[in-house]
């Protein structure tokens, strides 16, 4: 055997064996989101999955999740007791439980992987979406809400304003209705906005826009999508369609929506999280924007509100929810 031919084995045998090494140290990933809706949930399901397939099962992970059950105060007692713990890295999933988890996490050498974050920079998650340094990188879901606007002219072409129940305290939320009011503005839409600070406001909030606009748009906001039930019953009770800025929402209830599969969105989270395990510094990541858009439609509940969907709508529709 020639002596390259014996190097290159021997580097071979050494990658091998510093794999199986990885592989067999138990690590600990733990998930923590700030509520619990089926959106999120998909984000933990898709990293787990992830991880999964690439060689981590329960012989050498620990997967770990918990809920802050919609409280920040709650998400910052967490991000407190897992750094105790200090896990292989943390993935914090929605703006407030990765904020908890970033506060938490300064001055630690444990990698934070935040998902599900609109504005990471607006958010003081990191100073720089390439180069975020402070061993900390994710993935944003900023929303293309022209497109959602769009989306909603086609089932009213003469729309002249939609309202927006939004929780003034997600910092994710804030910014989505600045780039909406924006594009709205653009477009000769009003925006007519609905504060809900809390889970059981969401239906006042949404009561609070009938008589006053011609659609209810819900960002994706954590209260909101928490209790998106209340808006549905309002939509339904008041003859008003509700679109979402989330596909998985059109399943609850909302006629239509433009948006992320957050399942697909964990998956890309969980990448990133297997570059950390492997060695790679998360601050040294650049953080990423989710990929790939969907359409939902859900005629059952479009004609609940008093609408029907235009068949250039169900024609490119990804998913017609049944």
């Amino acid at each position: 055997m020639s002596i390259k031919k014996i190097i290159a084995t021997s580097v071979l045998a050494t990658g091998l064996i510093f794999s199986q090494s990885a592989l067999a140290k138990k690590v600990h990933v733990a998930v923590t989101a700030i509520v619990e809706h089926p959106a999120l949930d998909s984000v933990r399901d898709g990293v787990k999955e992830v991880l999964m397939e690439n060689g981590y099962d329960e012989s050498n992970l620990k997967f770990t999740y918990e809920s802050a059950q919609g409280q920040p105060a709650i998400a910052a007692q967490i991000s407190r007791k897992l750094m105790g713990e200090q896990p292989d890295v943390i993935v914090a999933i929605a703006t407030p439980s990765a904020q908890a988890a970033v506060s938490a996490a300064q001055g630690s050498d444990v990698p934070v992987v935040f998902s599900a974050v609109t504005d990471p920079i607006g958010a003081k998650l990191v100073q720089n979406m390439e180069k975020p340094g402070a061993n900390v990188t994710g993935l944003s879901d900023m929303v293309n809400v022209r497109q959602h606007l769009l989306l909603m002219k086609e089932f009213n072409p003469k729309l002249k304003s939609i309202g927006v129940p939004y929780n003034p305290g997600e910092s994710n939320s804030v910014a989505i209705v600045e780039a909406l009011k924006i594009e709205a503005k653009a477009m000769g839409i009003k925006v007519v906005e609905s504060a809900a600070p809390k889970s059981s406001d969401v239906m006042l909030a949404a009561k609070q826009l009938v008589g006053k606009v011609d659609a209810i748009y819900c960002p994706t906001d954590n209260t909101i999508i928490s209790a998106l039930e209340s808006v549905v019953k309002v939509g339904i009770d008041a003859q008003i369609p509700v679109f979402a800025a989330d596909t998985d929402s059109v399943e609850r209830g909302v006629i239509a929506a433009v948006g992320y599969d957050y399942f697909d969105l964990g998956r890309q989270t969980g990448e990133l999280v297997v570059q950390i395990l492997k060695g790679e510094k998360a601050g040294n990541i650049a953080v990423k924007m989710a990929e790939g858009t969907s359409l939902f439609v859900n005629p059952a509940m479009a004609k609940k509100m008093g609408v029907s969907i235009p068949e250039a709508v169900l024609e490119r529709a990804t998913k017609v929810v049944e």
